[in-house]
């Protein structure tokens, strides 16, 4: 490659990154990783003078995927530590003297569900023993104890305010599609040692608060002050909506009209307002709830993704004080930023601005969101056009114009699949318009934002119409005249990995080229050696067992129709994955292997297994590696060209 887009991609990857800010409990700080010393590093910005100090050195992990908690007392944060990208975590904590402790140390994967404000208290989700279910921490004799024992996995275990009583999710319902909302008592034995969950003396009989109907999803986000409310979600209405819950009364008053899908994230401190979150058009809007009057705004903020505290479901505690939050904000064209929204003022000041190093002055392209109708398998018609409309189903995209022409093309499927893509900056975009392609990214069915009946479109048909979807918005996209149809390529991590694998095999008249990315290709391997509740919740959730659902376990994975490979494939793939086993990638290559394929940089496939790596990595050595074998493989198999920085 030439020295100059060398440099570009270093610097690019190099720039540093905000992640899992979160509010001490005292509102005087947020605690963040970030990773401007070139590695990710926990550190401490003080909320009123901007003022950050860095407190690990090395301690922490380098992948920043998971988030950080302040204990009760505002002197120490939890954080988990993973062997290379592993995900099996431990909880340590670090203080400011940069004195790191193991906290809880368990097999298996262990996350920080709840910190106690009696700072004795600490609710773990663990799948110690098998499936994800809770277990609580002593902090003062050192002993943790699992409280639930679910089949199911259960999430969002939060504390109440006096550390009396614990709500969570899970579904003991018949219908595997259900989630309920569970409240239980936290209590400990004589010896004050052995916690125990149940609202009875005895621990028994958690209470079902039954908030929405069979086979629809309720989860839980906060407690009120006083540890009579709990803030909730339920998609019974189809689009999720937010609701307080009364315990008392034993009923829930819903917010808003249900014209967007909306998500709680937290009770202000005085309890009198709700902080939830819009998905619009790609975007994700902050919103602000009076829970008597039930009076909403829409907070004033740029059009993208604007986050109550960090970005996605691990986002951590928002509210300052003093009428004071933590906003995550970014652009397709600006890097995340970390806000103070004063809610009363309602403006904002910049806490921890984005850096662009050398690229301060680069223009990076925008995003074009746009719809289209499509009609799955049984009605895709690759001579379609983008203006037609016959009651397809439609489908929201994002396009980039990399302002080549012709412009070759990069299909960009999510992962998830239970995700979406968001008019947000993404460093693989930009990347990849700089080298000259347009990339596109499709909302296919069973994306998040749409609400639970477009989700559960996807259920029983994984590699079906979603990937019609996907082909269907690729053909619309690439008959454009200014895109160079001979040069498109499809490229995807995870479930957007298997979307790659599967768009090349099922669509090979329209790709030049595939890249798939720790994505799965055999489903019933993946059933065996993911991680429990990825079984239960992800596999058995959409597919059903292999042993219930043999016809489709098989038609569906890549492996079965590995001999429709007409176009090189680039196979990438951590070899510390547990979420999606490296054993996928290792399947897929000894079946091209068997079916005669040739290996290699002239070959038919290329295969690159990456060391001290998991799902995927935000280290800035691990990012430019993964960038270079994008680069290296496009520029060899397509003839990558870079455009000209535009300044």
């Amino acid at each position: 490659m030439p020295e100059s887009d060398t440099e570009f991609l270093e610097e690019l990857a190099s720039l540093p990154t905000i992640a899992h800010p979160d509010a001490s409990p005292d509102g005087d700080e947020v605690a963040l990783y970030y990773d401007g010393t070139g590695r990710n590093e926990l550190h401490v910005i003080d909320a009123d003078t901007g003022t950050m100090t860095q407190w690990s050195d090395g301690e922490v992990p380098r992948d920043a995927r998971w988030f950080v908690r302040w204990d009760a007392d505002g002197e120490r944060v939890f954080f988990h530590l993973d062997e290379a990208g592993n995900e099996q975590n431990d909880v340590y904590a670090i203080d400011r003297d940069g004195n790191v402790e193991a906290v809880v140390e368990y097999e298996g994967q262990n996350t920080i569900q709840s910190v106690g404000e009696d700072g004795r208290t600490l609710v773990i989700g663990s799948t110690k023993g098998g499936q994800m279910n809770l277990h609580v921490h002593d902090m003062e004799t050192g002993e943790t104890e699992r409280i639930t024992d679910y089949e199911r996995a259960v999430w969002g275990g939060e504390l109440s305010p006096d550390c009396e009583r614990v709500a969570y999710t899970t579904n003991e319902s018949d219908d595997f599609d259900n989630r309920d909302v569970y409240v239980a008592s936290v209590e400990r034995s004589s010896t004050g040692s052995r916690p125990v969950a149940g609202d009875d003396a005895d621990g028994s009989n958690p209470r079902n608060l039954e908030i929405g109907e069979t086979g629809a999803e309720s989860m839980v986000a906060d407690w009120g002050p006083d540890g009579d409310r709990l803030l909730v979600s339920d998609n019974t209405e189809d689009l999720s909506r937010v609701g307080v819950y009364d315990l008392d009364a034993d009923e829930v008053e819903w917010y808003g009209d249900l014209e967007y899908e909306e998500g709680p994230v937290a009770f202000t401190d005085d309890g009198d307002r709700i902080l939830a979150q819009r998905t619009r058009d790609a975007m994700v809007v902050p919103v602000v709830y009076d829970v008597e009057t039930g009076e909403h705004r829409e907070l004033d903020l740029p059009e993208g993704v604007a986050s109550f505290g960090g970005q996605g479901p691990q986002g951590g505690a928002p509210v300052l004080g003093d009428d004071r939050v933590i906003l995550s904000h970014t652009t397709p064209t600006d890097r995340t930023r970390l806000l103070v929204y004063d809610l009363a003022a309602d403006e904002y000041e910049v806490l921890l601005d984005a850096e662009y190093g050398d690229l301060a002055d680069y223009e990076f392209p925008d995003a074009e969101y746009f719809t289209f109708e499509s009609h799955g398998v049984a009605g895709f018609d690759p001579a379609a056009s983008r203006t037609e409309s016959d009651a397809g189903l439609e489908i929201g995209a994002l396009l980039y114009d990399s302002g080549e022409r012709p412009s070759p093309l990069i299909v960009n499927p999510h992962g998830g699949p239970r995700a979406a893509d968001f008019r947000n900056f993404d460093m693989y975009t930009q990347f990849l318009l700089n080298r000259g392609y347009s990339v596109l990214k499709v909302n296919y069915r069973g994306s998040s934002g749409r609400g639970r009946e477009f989700v559960e479109m996807l259920y029983d048909d994984w590699g079906g119409d979603e990937q019609a979807d996907i082909a269907e918005g690729a053909k619309l996209v690439a008959d454009e005249d200014w895109i160079d149809d001979e040069r498109v390529v499809v490229f995807g991590g995870s479930y957007g990995g298997y979307s790659a694998y599967m768009q090349m095999l099922q669509y090979p008249e329209l790709y030049a080229a595939g890249i798939a990315w720790i994505g799965v290709t055999d489903l019933p391997d993946m059933y065996e050696n993911t991680m429990p509740h990825f079984r239960t919740e992800l596999m058995e959730k959409y597919l059903g067992t292999p042993e219930d659902s043999p016809e489709i376990y098989e038609q569906r994975s890549p492996t079965t129709i590995a001999d429709e490979l007409d176009a090189p494939l680039l196979i990438v793939h951590g070899v510390n994955d547990r979420r999606v086993p490296v054993s996928q990638a290792r399947l897929f290559r000894e079946e091209l292997q068997d079916l005669g394929y040739e290996e290699g940089e002239g070959g038919d496939y290329e295969y690159v297994e990456l060391g001290e790596e998991g799902h995927a990595s935000s280290d800035i050595e691990q990012k430019i590696r993964m960038l270079g074998i994008l680069d290296d493989f496009l520029e060899r198999r397509m003839g990558t060209e870079t455009v000209e920085a535009a300044e």
